[in-house]
């Protein structure tokens, strides 16, 4: 049985792994995604994350089954429309047919949370579960859903947990719309807002420093957890303001779906682990209809490499349906 590739497509990173027919990892990289320049900028990024992932594996990319990639935006027939968390794709460019050319085997494109969310049902948290919600927190904030054990979908834009009005006419959101739980817990958003809280109305905080020390383009995850640990009063009450919101969202999908499980995921979710959890239950347990009965906040078992194995997965899934 062949191996199968995936690459998970982040605003800060970009995680490629290879997966053997007994779905483990055996060779994974990792790259930064670009700040600059355009789609096809990122692709390029995307095969050499892929070609050195299969190097780890010892493997050539023509060898493989299949390439997928989950990705953020709008999907469809492996054209990537709408990406606003990455530079300069605001229009639509042909991905997959742009990896296939690079890497010389067929390329399967699928919407980045919800294949790290088959990943979470099939091998991770999610095996305990028929209905749950993954949600991916870092750059923005997205979600995935499964009820009654299988991926739920709606007409192509369901689990869009970001997206969910918390606030009535309140913080602008990344989407052009306001009071969005991802103006509030997204990376992007948190950054631009501490940025002006410190830069216009003379906010003292030292996630700039740490930004520079640490040699980053933005405030990663990671940097928001060093300014955590050493107690920085800015960077503490922006995690409120996301917990907040996150809390008020999720809570919000669990009182329309009832869903037995909740699990996070994303550079944030995973970074701030559990304790993060916590709070983020916490936070969802005044606004539950039924709050006797919370679902389980998990963080994702899978890690950061989530979203690559469920890329590989559904290259897998791909090809099985194709020699069908």
């Amino acid at each position: 049985m062949p191996s199968y590739g995936g690459i998970d497509l982040g605003g800060t990173k970009i995680q490629a792994a290879i997966l053997n027919d007994q779905h483990e990892v055996i060779g994974s990289a990792r790259r930064p995604t670009p700040t600059s320049g355009g789609p096809a900028d990122v692709a390029a990024e995307m095969a050499i994350a892929l070609l050195d992932a299969a190097k780890a594996g010892e493997l050539e990319p023509a060898a493989l089954g299949g390439v997928g990639v989950g990705a953020p935006g709008t999907v469809e027939a492996g054209n990537v429309t709408s990406a606003g968390n990455l530079p300069g794709w605001g229009g639509s460019f042909p991905l997959a047919r742009t990896l296939q050319e690079a890497l010389g085997c067929g390329v399967k494109v699928g919407n980045d949370v919800q294949v790290a969310t088959d990943a979470e049902f099939r091998l991770g948290a999610g095996r305990l579960y028929s209905s749950l919600l993954v949600v991916s927190w870092g750059t923005g904030v997205g979600g995935g859903l499964i009820l009654d054990g299988k991926a739920w979908r709606g007409r192509g834009g369901a689990g869009e947990i970001g997206h969910m009005v918390v606030v009535i006419d309140g913080a602008r959101c990344t989407c052009g719309r306001r009071g969005c739980v991802e103006a509030y817990a997204g990376r992007a958003a948190m950054e631009a807002h501490v940025r002006k809280l410190h830069e216009e109305k003379g906010r003292k905080t030292d996630l700039f420093k740490l930004m520079k020390e640490h040699g980053r383009p933005r405030l990663t995850s990671g940097i928001w957890a060093r300014a955590l640990e050493q107690g920085d009063k800015l960077a503490v009450q922006m995690l409120d303001r996301a917990v907040g919101a996150l809390g008020a969202g999720i809570a919000s999908a669990v009182n329309l779906l009832d869903l037995q499980g909740v699990i996070m995921a994303g550079g944030l979710g995973i970074r701030l682990g559990h304790p993060h959890a916590v709070r983020i239950a916490e936070a969802m347990q005044p606004h539950l209809f039924i709050d006797s009965r919370p679902p389980h906040v998990h963080v994702s078992a899978l890690g950061d490499l989530g979203g690559a194995i469920g890329a590989a997965l559904l290259a897998e899934h791909d090809r099985a349906q194709t020699l069908a």
